[in-house]
């Protein structure tokens, strides 16, 4: 289901693009005011229309009564509740959809991206690129955390390609025509990199800084960094079935190699040939790389029954501006 577009009052000035930026929410009602009240800041100079949508992605904390109060306080604000914890991409997409302006900007709630950043994404999409990653001169993560970053972005370079995939960033700028070639989408996992990448044709990747968390701690453990890599690399790439592939080729050349090796040996001794724990192993070998395959398979076919069952990437329980759209599941 597609949202309406919402209206403001405000019009961009001549050769400024207006501005929807777009921030998930989980368990951050301590820095939404100041995170509204530095954007604000930032764009007033730069464009006179901009909104800021906050999805509330499940937070266990007051985060949507902040985002309630704020959206009551400043006209620019709206807020999206969703019935869940669906993740961070998931509510990237609902507010993507929802957004309305020139241009959308992606950040996260916690501060570490600062807004007075902006400009820099937003001067890279004026030179003509269609996306803009902020990319942090230097990561406030913890060790474990950027191990696990990697991996992720190693799943990236297979899904979206090795020059994307080292630009990428939570922190990103992209023209709103890029909306288009996703607005179909339908699986429950999403990525909004990946779905960036279907449409985008230029790609900059610009330094900006990067702040320590204020308060709480990063929604991303280990387990799910690992499984958004296994997301990426099964939902979005036929790397892992090539692989699969190999290994069973690898295996079968093996199997040949061994054949013939017991074959020569009894056609040359007269004994019984020796070597049982040998071909015993070999067996136990080719036996787990068909296991690995089956289980490769399988990852596949899963997604494609859960795609099949129509599950929703999101749904909103309600919105805070006066545009209501009619509940329901993902566009």
């Amino acid at each position: 289901m597609d949202f309406p577009e919402a209206s403001l009052a405000t019009t961009a000035a001549p050769g400024h693009p207006s501005v929807s930026v777009v921030v998930p929410v989980y368990n951050g009602a301590a820095t939404l005011p100041e995170l509204l009240e530095r954007v604000q800041a930032t764009l007033a100079p730069v464009t006179t229309a901009f909104e800021v949508i906050f999805v509330n992605d499940g937070s266990r904390d007051d985060s949507w009564a902040v985002i309630e109060a704020l959206a009551a306080r400043e006209p620019a604000v709206i807020g999206l509740d969703l019935m869940h914890n669906y993740g961070q991409h998931n509510a990237l997409l609902a507010g993507i959809l929802r957004s309305s302006h020139d241009v959308v900007v992606t950040m996260d709630d916690d501060l570490q991206h600062p807004p007075e950043e902006l400009p820099k994404l937003l001067a890279a999409i004026g030179e003509g690129y269609d996306v803009a990653y902020g990319k942090p001169a230097r990561r406030e993560h913890s060790s474990w955390r950027n191990v696990s970053s990697r991996l992720a972005k190693g799943a990236l370079r297979v899904a979206l390609g090795a020059d994307m995939a080292e630009k990428s960033s939570a922190f990103r700028a992209f023209r709103a025509e890029l909306k288009k070639g996703f607005a179909g989408f339908t699986d429950a996992r999403v990525s909004v990199d990946v779905l960036l990448s279907w449409s985008a044709r230029s790609v900059a990747g610009v330094t900006v800084a990067h702040h320590a968390r204020k308060q709480g701690r990063s929604g991303y453990s280990m387990r799910k960094l690992l499984s958004l890599t296994l997301s990426m690399m099964v939902g979005y790439s036929t790397l892992p079935l090539r692989l699969a592939s190999g290994l069973g080729v690898v295996a079968a050349a093996f199997g040949l190699v061994i054949f013939m090796v017991v074959v020569i040996q009894r056609l040359i001794q007269e004994a019984s040939v020796p070597g049982f724990a040998f071909i015993a192993a070999a067996v136990s070998l080719f036996a787990g790389l068909q296991l690995f395959t089956l289980g490769v398979i399988g990852e596949y076919l899963a997604r494609v029954h859960f795609r099949t069952m129509g599950k929703p990437a999101f749904v909103v329980r309600s919105e805070t501006s006066m545009n209501k759209f009619t509940r329901g599941t993902n566009p």
